[in-house]
């Protein structure tokens, strides 16, 4: 396998969302070639003016840190020195803890007596010294002080001294922090692999985290380059930007012995894109074009082949990148994402000596099936998403700098919609104009276009896409088509389903809802669609057809309307094929379904639809599970069911039931996923009496809990009297508004539901 150390990684989730990733690389050629570009063209802080010989005129006084946003302009980081120790042994209890040295080699720009850099919850540990000028061997500038300003996240060291303009000087500073399992900054996240428990600790550095793992100046244009060196555990392996160039070994304060990996000097890049990675995971490799390719993953997935597809078609898509754009791969590390299975960084880099490799945390407890395919994992888990998120929130892509206040409204800029539309200027790729001119209608705007397409006619017509109903504006893209042709594509999919492709009938089904619900189309249009369902063996589609007809915040509200019982019959006579497919293997091998990444996503929904419609076997189902769980707590509900099957087993069953998930919710060892499913499912419980048995602080979260199925303006009415009962004044406050809200939105639904309902009575025996 070779050597360890060198290459590129990605990391981060399960090998199929590195695989949908991959296809969205080909997808935005254009908006890689315009990142590039910019990356070329970002300019640095200005060089400093010649002086003429005499006494310097005193510079301005440097603003006070915690006054601005952006660091002073008077140093320019040219270099890191990086050490990184992360307290971590196999097996240790927490608290966790990692400490650290930065020596900086800064050149200043402007006569000053402070320096001042970005460090955000870290402590200082030793002397901070400053050397230099480096052209006066061994002579230094005195620190008079060290202040941490915790809320401009910047660190100021004082100076009985000045740095003077022209020369270079080492900041040399020590600092401790917290390893937390926040997935920010460095954090420490667990994984079981070949049936162990195991630990790995990586970053996320972007966009504004590097101050978080050490010192730095943490501003993307602030570029340098780096020399990392990592200390751990000798039975992990450390993984950064760049190949390890040596290894060798430490004795701590106790004598222990610690592992030392040194990287080769990174090339010039931002601290955002610094990467690290402890962890036990195994790799394969292949060539490309001269360029090494590595996959890392959890032992378990290598052995098995999981990451196979991902080693054979990387170089394919790099090469095809490298031939189209004219460029061979530049970039350390390119982009990060952030799922939801589990979520975790994804990096990618290329190293120095230009061997090519790739990364994948492989965090995910499902392996990767090679025989996915990756555009329904792309529409699904990549697409849909981003859209869905992005029809909820009214902004453009970019804001003006007076407008970011602070990280935090500068890291909420870094989401699905940014990644999904980023584009620059450019001047790789020969185009009639400037990518920026084309684009800037897309990034600069709120929205996404809706194109509706007339079939019969042959003509395209584009619009912003917003609510016809109350004229909000929404983002998302759909393509609508002519109703003439809406209905012979509902009889294609009744006579035919599979002459539409997978993913055509998901983008199909998806964007006639949406346009349905904005008013672009009749809602009966849309469930037109449906009426083939009994035919549909993909859980993706499933999955889109089920959240539109049944948002998971508006099951009660449904359940208590007269459309339920027409839905019920309705959806389990064409859910019932697929239920009793997977239901099988629930009941006689699981196991199996570790392979099905669809499943591991989608099924717990397509479940708890069934039991939500009063499916009996769907009950039945839960009871089972739930029982064998009580009966040895040792026992595991399938993690992808365990939410539905928790709250069912508790709703079909008595006092014994909900106490055992009390008794499991107050276990000293549940840890905050399951804490949350056993709330959510001591909600679920039918008996209200049980909900006031164990004092205020739970019921105080079971209300919050209760208050999502709550939608109803006699519900509102009376969880808003108890709500005045029991919360604070100011969390009634908080609750009074959102419950005001929902019966503004019940106007607009009770008028859809009236239609849905129509047709459904009209439709129910088709």
């Amino acid at each position: 396998m070779g050597t360890r150390g060198g290459g590129l990684y990605v990391g981060r989730r399960a090998a199929a969302v590195g695989a949908a990733l991959l296809l969205a690389l080909l997808a935005s050629l254009l908006a890689l070639a315009a990142l590039y570009g910019r990356c070329r063209q970002e300019a640095a802080p200005p060089p400093p003016s010649p002086r003429a010989p005499g006494p310097a005129a005193p510079p301005p006084p440097a603003p006070a840190a915690s006054s601005v946003r952006r660091l002073p302009r008077h140093l320019l980081p040219l270099h890191y020195d990086l050490e990184l120790w992360p307290r971590v042994r196999p097996g240790q209890a927490g608290p966790f803890a990692f400490t650290g040295q930065v020596n900086i080699t800064v050149r200043c720009l402007q006569d000053t007596d402070t320096a001042v850099l970005h460090s955000a919850g870290l402590r200082s540990r030793g002397a901070a010294a400053v050397r230099g000028p480096r052209s006066e061997p061994g002579a230094a500038v005195e620190v008079a002080g060290l202040r941490q300003e915790e809320a401009g996240e910047v660190a100021v060291l004082e100076l009985r001294g000045r740095l003077r303009a022209g020369h270079s000087y080492v900041l040399q500073l020590g600092f401790q922090g917290r390893l937390e399992e926040d997935l920010d900054g460095l954090f420490l996240t667990r994984y079981t692999d070949q049936g162990q428990n195991r630990m790995l600790i990586a970053s996320q550095m972007e966009p504004t985290y590097a101050r978080r793992v050490y010192p730095c100046f943490d501003e993307p244009a602030m570029k340098a380059t780096f020399n990392i060196k990592i200390i751990h555990d000798p039975s992990y392996v450390a993984l950064s930007n760049m190949p390890a160039i040596d290894v060798s070994e430490v004795k701590d304060e106790n004598g222990s012995l610690w592992r030392v990996t040194t990287f080769n000097t990174s090339l010039k890049m931002s601290t955002y894109l610094t990467a690290f990675v402890i962890c036990d995971f195994d790799y394969v490799t292949r060539t490309e074009r001269g360029n090494e390719i590595r996959i890392w993953a959890r032992k378990e997935a290598v052995k098995n082949g999981y990451v196979d597809y991902a080693l054979n078609i990387t170089g394919p898509i790099f090469s095809f990148l490298e031939d189209i754009l004219n460029v061979s791969y530049p970039l350390p590390k390119t982009g990060a994402y952030t799922g939801k299975i589990p979520p975790s960084p994804l990096f990618l880099r290329l190293s120095s000596s230009s061997s090519l490799s790739l990364f994948l945390e492989e965090r995910c407890s499902t392996p990767f099936s090679v025989l996915l395919t990756v555009d329904k994992i792309f529409y699904a888990h990549v697409v849909q998403p981003v859209l869905r998120e992005d029809s909820e929130i009214a902004r453009s892509l970019s804001e003006s700098e007076d407008k970011i206040k602070g990280s935090f409204s500068l890291m909420s800029l870094f989401d699905n919609i940014t990644y999904s539309k980023v584009v620059d200027a450019q001047d790789e790729v020969q185009l009639p104009a400037p990518v920026k001119q084309i684009m800037d209608s897309w990034t600069c705007q709120n929205g996404f276009p809706v194109l509706t397409l007339n079939l019969t006619t042959g003509t395209i017509r584009q619009e912003q896409f917003f609510n016809k109903n109350n004229r909000k504006s929404t983002d998302s893209y759909k393509v609508n088509y002519d109703q003439l042709n809406l209905k012979r594509l509902a009889r294609l999919l009744e006579n035919d389903p599979k002459a539409i492709p997978a993913v055509s009938r998901f983008q199909l089904i998806d964007d006639v809802f949406a346009l349905a619900n904005f008013g672009y189309v009749p809602i009966e249009t849309a469930l037109e669609l449906t009426k083939y369902l009994a035919r549909e063996d993909e859980l993706f589609i499933w999955n889109v057809v089920l959240l539109n007809l049944i948002p998971d915040n508006l099951e009660s509200t449904l359940k208590n309307h007269e459309v339920y019982p027409l839905l019920k019959k309705y959806l389990l006579k064409r859910m019932l094929p697929i239920y009793h497919y997977y239901a099988g293997f629930i009941r006689q091998n699981v196991d199996a379904l570790e392979d099905d990444y669809f499943a591991q996503v989608y099924l717990e929904k397509l479940l708890a639809t069934a039991c939500w419609l009063g499916l009996q076997d769907c009950l039945d189902l839960s009871s089972e599970l739930y029982a064998k769980w009580r009966d040895n707590p040792e026992y595991k509900i399938p993690f992808l069911i365990r939410r539905t099957i928790c709250c069912y087993g508790v709703a079909v069953g008595s006092d014994k039931e909900w106490n055992f998930a009390w008794e499991m919710y107050n276990h000293t060892n549940s840890v905050e996923e399951d804490e949350d499913i056993l709330l959510y499912a001591m909600s679920c419980a039918k008996e209200s009496w049980l909900l006031y048995r164990y004092g205020h602080e739970l019921l105080h979260d079971v209300l919050k809990a209760m208050g999502r199925f709550v939608k109803t303006d006699v519900q509102i009415q009376e969880l808003q009297v108890f709500y005045n009962a029991t919360l604070e004044e100011d969390e009634r406050e908080a609750i009074t508004m959102l419950l005001e809200s929902a019966k503004l939105e019940n106007i607009e639904r009770r008028k859809l539901l009236i239609k849905i309902a129509s047709w459904l009575d009209k439709n129910i025996d088709d």
